[in-house]
């Protein structure tokens, strides 16, 4: 037994980053409070978890209620029932060719499942991603990340069968996005033809919005192409949705938006409402040809309190018309901050879907200082990008207008001083 005084925040991990020390103990809506009663804006919705809110009622009354019934049912034991319910509500929500889902805890989970249900189904091993990739930090999940070099940094080497291909991020290549997509395809031809063949092909996965990638949607063209490229070769096409789901877009998944197909859907984040649930959705006759007992999970489908917040947090956003918020408010938002970015040099772009916007600036230390001065207005942003010069606008669907109004007050006044 350590006898000796240690401050509790000290037994915390290093490993960890911190964008405040703020130390919180409540939260409400779009507010999260400190032990002194001090009241923050929070629009990092715990990086695209919190769509419903903090405590949204429903979530907590669903939380109270299965935990006096049941906490626990190990799927390879039971069938529990609760979990029978959540795979039929996202049935409802999800486009109709998914008619089968396993569970798991995080997006890393759900995206390592994604890989080794694609593997198991075509034969093939190889995966392709792309630049500014996010979609874990386990090591398969590592593997397939390319957004910074610290989520790899001393860990390689790392699985082999990821091949990278270049994203269409128009603003960085200083083309149309035609020009940009056109490009993009190209040199996905090239890695098909000179670094993984398509027999030897598995799957194309793709976030049809960059996130730690800073905040960069996919155009719609080059998902139908890929899409066609797919087909043509009996590759997968994966749509990772871990940050952008859940209606954070403005429709119940971003992908649904350019009007394709995709085979496999993971699924975290904005899906327990805080609590760590995940999950990957495919057609039956594709989850089929998982062989029984070659994946699965202590906790995933079984641990009956998240599977509890999951069925509310999808039935809250439908009744409470969050999608459709969303949709409204982003507009207003993109709007508001276009405005900004014609007033302040230091913006070079505002782009996104829904509320998942990112505001790129000109360099890092600009995107910091901007950062620092919101905070000591008490409203809490993230940033991202590979380069870190990126803001990502995130608050729940919850928001309402008067409340984005004053967030965008507190961002003028924060980039006004950052300009001087």
């Amino acid at each position: 037994m350590n006898d000796q005084h240690t401050s509790n925040r000290e037994l915390l991990s290093n490993v960890w980053t911190h964008l405040t020390e703020v130390r919180a103990v409540r939260g409400k809506g779009i507010y999260i409070y400190d032990k002194e009663g001090t009241e923050y804006m929070d629009f990092t919705s715990g990086i695209g978890v919190t769509n419903t809110g903090h405590c949204h009622p429903n979530i907590v009354r669903a939380i109270r209620s299965q935990a006096e019934q049941l906490l626990f049912a190990q799927m390879n034991c039971v069938l529990p029932e609760p979990s029978l319910i959540l795979a039929e509500k996202l049935n409802q929500v999800t486009p109709e060719n998914f008619s089968s889902f396993f569970f798991s805890n995080s997006g890393a989970e759900a995206t390592e499942a994604s890989i080794k249900l694609a593997r198991a189904a075509t034969g093939r091993t190889n995966i392709i991603v792309f630049q500014g990739s996010f979609h874990g930090r386990t090591h398969m999940a590592m593997a397939m990340t390319t957004s910074k070099t610290i989520y790899r940094e001393r860990f390689q080497p790392l699985p082999a069968g990821i091949f990278v291909a270049p994203f269409p991020y128009s603003h960085f290549y200083g083309w149309p996005e035609e020009d940009t997509v056109a490009f993009c395809l190209k040199q996905l031809d090239l890695v098909l033809s000179g670094q993984t063949a398509p027999h030897e092909t598995a799957a194309i996965i793709i976030e049809p919005v960059l996130g730690e990638g800073g905040y960069v949607p996919a155009p719609a063209s080059f998902l139908k192409a890929l899409r066609e490229v797919c087909d043509l070769h009996g590759i997968l096409l994966i749509i990772d949705e871990v940050q952008s789901g859940f209606g954070r877009t403005g429709t119940f998944f971003c992908y649904e938006q350019a009007n394709v197909r995709a085979d496999i859907l993971v699924m975290a984040k904005g899906l327990g409402s805080g609590l760590p649930i995940s999950g990957i959705a495919a057609s039956k006759a594709l989850m089929d040809l998982w062989k029984p007992g070659t994946h699965g999970g202590t906790y995933g489908g079984g641990s009956m309190v998240p599977v509890a917040a999951a069925i509310a947090t999808i039935d809250t956003l439908r009744e409470e018309n969050l999608v459709e918020n969303a949709a409204q408010q982003g507009k207003l938002l993109m709007e508001a901050l276009q405005v900004l970015q014609s007033k302040y040099p230091i913006i070079t772009d505002v782009r996104g879907k829904g509320l998942m916007i990112g505001v790129e600036f000109d360099n890092a230390l600009n995107t910091s200082k901007t950062l620092s001065n919101c905070l000591e207005q008490r409203l809490l942003l993230l940033s991202c990008g590979t380069y870190k010069n990126v803001i990502r606008w995130i608050p729940p669907l919850t928001v309402s207008e008067r409340q984005l109004r004053q967030a965008l007050l507190i961002f003028e006044k924060a980039l006004d001083k950052a300009s001087n």
